[in-house]
């Protein structure tokens, strides 16, 4: 037996027609059509015993089967099943609009027939809605198949076949869009098709098709809603302007109750009602079906419309769902009391993550319309989108206009004003202001009140978050534990009071805490780990998530991993296509100016460092960030040949930009690319020595490069060569291959003899790299240690396969003898091994050393 059930329109009787006209049939049909509204079950059962006859036997033998007044239902079941079973070659039974059948005791003689159906007979039923027919042990015998509604929805692609067998060009988008407002239902489609032909404009057409068209409108009206009965079509109508609807809201709205038994109904019956949730508690209409109804409650009950909007925003402000609270206020035609809605909830839509609704809630308003609780609402969109001057001037607005509210709404509209204040301290780089508001946030909310105390735990997750970045931003040893504890505390307190949107914000900056505190990899995890939590929530082309897609195309660049660096650089392109603020920018084009100067691509190189000097002008405090992008920018001008413009701004720093580390190294470029190689020994000296402030341990190992390629132009290739072996010590416990690109340090590392070297491995990998080959895959082995190893135990780990002795491994790495032995111990716990031979093949089971070139 086939069950076919789907609602009106939906081809069922195309597909019979189909499948009972191909040539290859072999059986014979015999087709019953139930009348509409049928109550007799004679009528019924001799319709039936007809069509078999007449399939069964020639038509001039075939006797038609009269009525009695003595009807017998269970002794013309077994009449009907023995015409079946005399029939030769085997039947298929149609029985087409069964939804018809209106007989209790109709229906119970079909059930039986069913279940005793001849072997050589196959049943065939169409129906609109489920009939209740007690299919269950056919069903679980596996003798049931079942054809919905979903099942003969058209597909994407079939929509297009469709179109274009009907000879009708329609774009890509134009195509995808009238599958989405048909549902892929065969009708709604097919009368669309109908309007396309010759049609002078169809993407036009596409655009404004809608349940409102005269034929589609026809059609739903004639075989959906005009056969519910009053108080179902009433229901219908006065819901129909909600997006989805439940039974407490359909009460509300009807001001009847009984109200989800009737969704329920309509659900059981295909009439265009879906459930959402598998308890099925809320449900929507299909999209054409709305359309209509839209259409006829503006008819017919036009004056009940803005307070059916308005009873609808109280229940949804209610239940805490503000955003379609604000949507019905704003249908309703009240915009003071929508503006009021928007400013009061702008806080918790804004950790919510519905920023860009907020935004599309202030463009609903009039053209002109003066609302002063806006202004904060527009403070929000400027902010996201980086206008941060537009966004100061907004909050001036704001703030004067909270002052004159109603105390009952002073508080809630001081921590929204707060909690943006707050953020544009962070994104100006303004450390001061973002310490003095977080205090204020942080400070104990009065009243014991559930909404109080929840109030209290978001502002303290606000603060941390916004505190914990903007010392993460500082790049400065000495704050990185402060800014991990922050942003790792802000990120619980979020996931504990639900706050997922703020979880993901503070996830997405952890990476710049981990750069300074941990290895490489470590970053790269967690980093990853943020992007597919926010990914999990649909944010993982969103702003929020910016931060962790930088720092891991950063991180990728930096291991020598070009092209996948450069795939993660071109995803964060995309999360910032709304957000033009100077602080992510500035890291976006620092990063992309790396990208290119590992490439060699200097010119391409020298342009994104100057656009990254530029916003870090803007930046109140950011020091570090602008010692950073300064120092790329000077080298890449020293390797232009554009010493002359380098020199200039050199001499325009302060005393203490100049003597840092990092401007210390670019000097040294200069001086290398004068032709001076005794002065960029000078130059990079202070920085060998300790003596000249670092950001991290990447400018010492610069350092050394410089001085290796300084000494290599001197004639002293033994000091070159040592040069370049510290350099590879510091690069290998992070694997970094960026400085050797950056440097131009090819040429150098060739010359190191290879039999001397501890770092063949890494040695190997980046020259590859240099040379244009991708670097090795690193891949993690599925036997993990016990724990992670730390930078300096790896470090140790890497002299292991040497002959090297414990005193001369401490002597490489400047470190005392005791030092290497705690290590070692260190190590062949984690690696839960005995000796130094079985740390190295373990460390190689770990990919965490390899076999020389051929790893």
């Amino acid at each position: 037996m086939t069950l076919i059930s789907a609602p009106a329109g939906s081809g069922k009787t195309s597909l019979l027609r189909a499948w009972a006209g191909r040539p290859d049939q072999p059986r014979r049909l015999a087709l019953v059509q139930v009348q509409r509204g049928q109550q007799d079950s004679q009528q019924f059962w001799l319709g039936l015993l007809d069509a078999i006859r007449h399939a069964s036997a020639p038509a001039d033998r075939a006797e038609r089967p009269a009525a009695t007044p003595d009807f017998n239902g269970q002794a013309m079941v077994d009449r009907v099943l023995s015409e079946l079973a005399d029939a030769h070659g085997g039947v298929t039974l149609v029985i087409d609009d069964l939804h018809e059948l209106r007989s209790p005791e109709a229906r119970a003689q079909l059930t039986r027939l069913l279940t005793s159906l001849p072997p050589n007979v196959h049943a065939i039923l169409t129906t609109r809605h489920d009939v209740r027919l007690r299919l269950h042990r056919l069903r679980l015998a596996g003798e049931l198949a079942e054809i919905r509604a979903a099942d003969l929805r058209f597909s994407k692609r079939e929509t297009r076949e469709l179109l274009e067998a009907s000879g009708i060009v329609l774009s890509p988008a134009g195509a995808a869009l009238l599958h989405q407002r048909t549902e892929g239902w065969a009708v709604g489609l097919r009368l669309a098709v109908l309007s396309l032909v010759g049609h002078p404009d169809p993407e036009r057409f596409v655009a404004e098709f809608s349940g409102s068209d005269r034929m589609v409108a026809e059609y739903l009206l004639a075989e959906m809603l005009d056969r519910q009965p009053p108080d179902v079509r009433d229901l219908l109508l006065r819901t129909s302007l909600l997006d989805r609807v439940n039974g407490e809201l359909a009460d509300l709205l009807t001001g009847r109750p009984r109200s989800e038994q009737i969704l329920l109904d309509l659900e059981d019956a295909n009439a265009f009602v879906e459930s959402l949730d598998p308890e099925r508690t809320w449900f929507r209409y299909h999209h054409l079906f709305a359309d209509l109804l839209r259409l006829e409650l503006r008819r017919t009950l036009p004056a009940e419309i803005p307070a059916l909007h308005r009873r609808a925003a109280g229940w949804f402000t209610q239940h805490g769902q503000v955003a379609e609270a604000i949507r019905h206020t704003e249908a309703a035609g009240d915009w003071p009391e929508a503006a009021q809605l928007l400013a009061d909830h702008s806080f918790s839509l804004t950790l919510d993550g519905q920023a860009q609704t907020m935004q599309a809630l202030v463009r609903a308003f009039p053209p002109g319309a003066d609302h002063p609780e806006l202004a904060l609402v527009r403070a929000m969109g400027d902010l996201a989108q980086g206008r941060l001057d537009e966004a100061a001037a907004h909050l001036a607005v704001a703030e004067t206009y909270a002052e004159t509210t109603p105390p009952e709404r002073q508080r809630r509209l001081r921590v929204a004003v707060g909690s943006l204040q707050l953020s544009l301290a962070r994104r100006r780089g303004d450390r001061a202001g973002v310490i003095e508001q977080a205090r204020f946030l942080a400070s104990p909310v009065t009243g014991q009140s559930e909404e109080d105390i929840a109030l209290g735990s978001d502002l303290r997750a606000v603060a941390l978050g916004n505190l914990g970045t903007a010392e993460a931003w500082s790049l400065e040893p000495p704050d990185a534990p402060d800014a991990e504890r922050h942003l790792r505390e802000g990120a619980d307190l979020a996931r504990k009071i639900s706050r997922p949107y703020l979880e993901v914000g503070c996830l997405a900056q952890l990476g710049f805490a981990s750069l300074v505190l941990h290895s490489f990899a470590t970053t790269k995890r967690r980093c990853r780990e943020a992007i597919a939590l926010a990914e999990r929530y649909g944010w993982g082309a969103e702003p929020v998530i910016a931060p962790a897609l930088i720092m891991l195309a950063g991180t990728m660049i930096w291991t020598g991993e070009f092209d996948e660096g450069e795939r993660w650089l071109q995803r964060t392109r995309q999360a910032l296509q709304t957000d033009t603020g100077p602080d992510i920018t500035l890291l976006l084009h620092q990063t992309a100016g790396i990208l290119h100067a590992g490439r060699g691509r200097h010119h391409e190189a020298l342009e994104e460092f100057g656009a990254a000097e530029y916003l870090g002008s803007q930046l109140v405090d950011s020091q570090a960030l602008a010692t950073r992008t300064t120092r790329w920018l000077l080298a890449t001008q020293a390797r232009l040949g554009m010493t002359g413009e380098a020199r200039a701004l050199l001499a325009a720093l302060g005393d203490e930009r100049a003597s840092s580390g990092e401007i210390r190294n670019a000097l040294g470029v200069i001086c290398l690319a004068e032709g001076d190689p005794a002065a960029a020994l000078a130059a990079v000296a202070d920085v060998l020595d300790g003596t000249a402030p670092v950001l991290g341990y990447v400018t010492v190992m610069e350092a050394h490069l410089l001085a290796g390629l300084a000494h290599r132009e001197l004639g002293d290739q033994r000091a070159a060569n040592q040069a370049a072996e510290r350099a590879l010590a510091l690069a290998e416990s992070d694997w970094l291959v960026l400085p050797f690109a950056m440097t131009g340090s090819a040429g150098l590392l060739e010359a190191l003899p290879r039999h001397q070297t501890a770092h063949a491995a890494l040695l190997a990998d980046i020259l590859g790299v240099l040379h244009g080959s991708s670097p090795a895959v690193r891949e993690q082995s599925s036997l993990a240690p016990a724990e992670e190893l730390s930078p300096g135990e790896l470090r140790v780990l890497r002299y292991l396969p040497s002959n090297l002795s414990r005193p001369e491994i401490a002597g490489e790495l400047s470190v005392s003898p005791n030092t290497v032995s705690t290590h070692l111990r260190s190590i062949y716990a984690k690696l839960q091994v005995r000796d130094r031979s079985s740390a190295v093949r373990r460390a190689r089971e770990l990919r965490l050393l390899t076999a020389g070139r051929t790893r």
